[in-house]
């Protein structure tokens, strides 16, 4: 019971301690959250369709609306920075449902005695990255919290998009047949911030993916491909993301790992710290699932791309059975679960 509100919470969380809200969490204890403390409170159909943005008419038009926090640690890191994540990252989010990026708002908790240039640069990596995404930043906040109580620097956004396509893009639109594409390598953000972060050096100096994915959304749906589903593969990475589809669309995905790309240093990284590369996390990969008719005419436009690598079909949709399961490169079969926890915390 909560002395102030007189409020006790009425849901045990299994076997889930306390103590791991203090570590980012993810996974499966981000579900029991939602399931158990979110939905029940917040519930309403637009966040009930458990979108990477909220998708809803406004006097005529289709507008999506999303927001995030980036607790990035370190603040720069290979391939990108806090502000250019936070700028991609809420667009992506709103490429995820087919919309246009137009309006994005900027908050900082600022930790006393940042240093002003290093604000100074966060800000000018996040105008850029708008000013690429063809996105305004136009309004926000700022408040400083006492030394030692906020790491630096986080960074909260929120975006709105149009949308300009009659297409129902969601877990909800997914079917039995549906092909699954990627559009590049994976792992290469969450071992490039990991490194940053211990001081690790490979020989090859893996960078983050780190990018924007409207240009390339924007191109599947000029090109008429019937996309059904759209998801970045951030938090959770390429298992999370699939997970979380196949729950929500009530659908079981079969995967082909031989089609995964990863790369050999990204994989080398991954077995010396004990990760699994499907786990890791991503900030410019997304799975398309479209329709199987469009399936080669979308791998062959995602490979047209210039920000694009390696784009692969890696699956299909089988029947109507919330799973993840995965035809190993020696044929054997094994299920991928949603990640029990955050492999690595702080990564966005």
């Amino acid at each position: 019971m909560n002395e102030t509100t007189g409020l006790s919470c009425p849901i045990p969380f299994g076997r889930y301690p306390n103590i791991l809200l203090a570590h980012g969490g993810g996974g499966k204890l981000t579900g029991e959250l939602l399931e158990k403390i979110f939905i029940p409170a917040f519930s309403n159909p637009a966040l009930d369709a458990r979108h990477d943005s909220a998708v809803f008419d406004l006097k005529g038009a289709r507008l999506a609306f999303t927001t995030d926090s980036y607790v990035v640690s370190p603040l720069f890191f290979p391939g990108g920075d806090i502000g250019s994540l936070a700028v991609y990252g809420t667009v992506n989010d709103l490429a995820m449902a087919g919309a246009r990026p137009l309006w994005l708002s900027a908050a900082f908790i600022l930790e006393e005695g940042l240093p002003v240039n290093t604000l100074w640069i966060v800000a000018q990596s996040m105008k850029r990255a708008a000013e690429e995404v063809g996105a305004l930043i136009v309004t926000g906040d700022t408040k400083v919290v006492d030394k030692g109580k906020g790491d630096s620097l986080f960074v909260n956004t929120a975006g709105i998009g149009v949308i300009e396509h009659s297409l129902d893009i969601g877990p909800q639109s997914v079917r039995k047949g549906d092909l699954i594409l990627l559009n590049g390598d994976i792992g290469r953000h969450g071992i490039a911030v990991m490194a940053q972060r211990e001081g690790l050096e490979f020989e090859t100096g893996i960078q983050s993916d780190s990018a924007p994915l409207w240009d390339l959304v924007s191109l599947l749906l000029s090109k008429g491909i019937r996309i059904h589903c759209l998801r970045d593969l951030t938090r959770g990475g390429l298992a999370g993301a699939l997970n979380e589809i196949a729950q929500a669309g009530q659908v079981r995905i079969a995967l082909d790992e031989s089609s995964i790309p990863v790369r050999e240093d990204v994989q080398g990284a991954c077995e010396i710290l004990g990760l699994d590369p499907l786990y890791v996390a991503n900030e410019g990969r997304l799975v398309a699932i479209v329709d199987p008719g469009d399936g080669k005419r979308a791998l062959d436009l995602m490979r047209s791309h210039p920000l694009v690598s390696e784009a692969k079909i890696i699956g299909n949709v089988t029947e109507d059975s919330p799973l993840v399961t995965m035809k190993s490169k020696i044929h054997g079969s094994r299920i991928v679960d949603m990640p029990a926890g955050e492999q690595l915390p702080r990564i966005c």
